[in-house]
């Protein structure tokens, strides 16, 4: 029997790694000699780089950065086939590197994830991989920008200051000087939102108030990303405000459109295509995959669907297990997935769910695949 393995992380609790060890343990009980394939997933947020890295036999680099409030700090990136980069903003700018008390989307920058680029860059880097999500900022990439040699001034031409009170200062923004290496290179950003730049829809609006903002300080970042998006039109000619996925991660999303020509796709449709699994799942008999919550959210570009959408062309059963089974629309089903199995076996906490969430899962697919086997006959070579 061959066996695809291929769950997401379960948050807090199991890394998308873990996950698919313990999977692989628990038909490896039942089915020692089963051919396996394990493919830890992602879908552009947290664990994308950890997934890809084991996936593709990649490794990661170490690069000490500028972290959200300005700090020196460390930080990992991965480089995959020996030429491509795979950045997740959440290991440079992310919500949780910021203490609540200091969250405060005014003054977090941007300005490591340009640091990551150019690091990668001299490592002879061309094709880059970023996984939009979790940011704690909402500069719209300007401090991004300014590290990659983007000259973006106040009236008095000085480099306006870091965070989203930057956005208000701007009066100019040039690419005369941005990294010549950057013409060179594509940027692929897996982003799963639709989010414009601007509006009640936009970044400031919808993810303002998770990084510390309040009413008055969002309707001011609002706005001033508006004379973001305008400068950026009238100096680069580029009109990014209305655009989906503009607003993705505090703005990023615009700022990779406008800086770097970065095309922004579907999160697991990069990295299903990155990792060649449809050729392993064609071949199968099971797929098995998961994520820490399943819910009618799931059927919008999370990995559990990503996967079984292959694996249903090629007639292949998958098979899901989660932690939280919170599914009340049958469209994952219609998607794929043939049933949703929960890790727990008995009432427990949330903190004792995810303390033993390995041993857990081991345990289910290891009643699955033996349930498999009785009823369908399933050989167990």
């Amino acid at each position: 029997m061959k066996i695809i393995i291929a769950p997401d992380s379960f948050k807090e609790s199991m890394t998308a790694v873990a996950a698919t060890e313990a999977i692989e343990k628990g038909i490896k009980k039942v089915l020692p000699n089963a051919t396996i394939a394990k493919f830890p997933m992602a879908d552009g947020g947290e664990g994308t780089v950890e997934a890809l890295v084991n996936s593709m036999d990649g490794s990661l680099i170490t690069h000490s950065i500028t972290g959200p409030l300005g700090e020196q700090m460390e930080a990992q990136y991965g480089i995959i086939n020996d030429h491509t980069a795979v950045i997740e903003i959440a290991a440079a700018v992310g919500l949780q590197l910021v203490p609540p008390e200091k969250r405060n989307p005014l003054h977090t920058t941007t300005y490591g994830i340009g640091e990551f680029i150019i690091h990668a860059l001299n490592k002879g880097i061309r094709h880059f991989i970023i996984g939009l999500g979790g940011s704690s900022t909402n500069d719209g990439g300007i401090g991004m920008a300014q590290a990659l040699g983007a000259e973006v001034t106040d009236e008095r031409g000085h480099p306006v200051h870091f965070g989203g009170q930057g956005l208000s200062e701007i009066k100019h923004i040039s690419i005369d000087k941005l990294d010549q290496r950057l013409k060179q290179c594509t940027f692929d950003i897996a982003c799963d939102v639709e989010n414009p730049l601007t509006g009640q829809n936009g970044a400031a609006y919808i993810y303002g108030p998770q990084k510390g903002a309040n009413e008055k300080m969002i309707a001011n970042l609002d706005q001033s990303m508006q004379n973001y998006a305008n400068i950026l039109k009238r100096d680069l000619h580029v009109d990014v405000n209305h655009v989906k996925g503009a607003g993705a991660a505090g703005g990023l999303g615009a700022a990779f459109i406008a800086f770097l020509h970065g095309t922004l796709k579907s999160g697991i449709d990069i990295i299903t295509t990155i990792t060649g699994i449809e050729s392993h799942i064609k071949t199968a008999d099971l797929v098995i995959t998961g994520e820490g919550k399943i819910d009618d959210q799931t059927i919008f570009g999370k990995t559990p669907v990503g996967v079984a959408k292959i694996a249903q062309k090629y007639g292949v059963p998958v098979i899901a297990i989660t932690g939280a089974n919170e599914i009340t629309s049958p469209a994952i089903y219609e998607a794929g997935i043939k049933a949703i199995f929960s890790i727990t076996n008995k009432p427990m906490t949330l903190e004792e769910a995810m303390e033993y969430s390995e041993a857990l899962t081991e345990q289910l697919v290891e009643n699955i695949i033996r349930f498999i086997i009785a009823n369908e006959g399933m050989s167990s070579r």
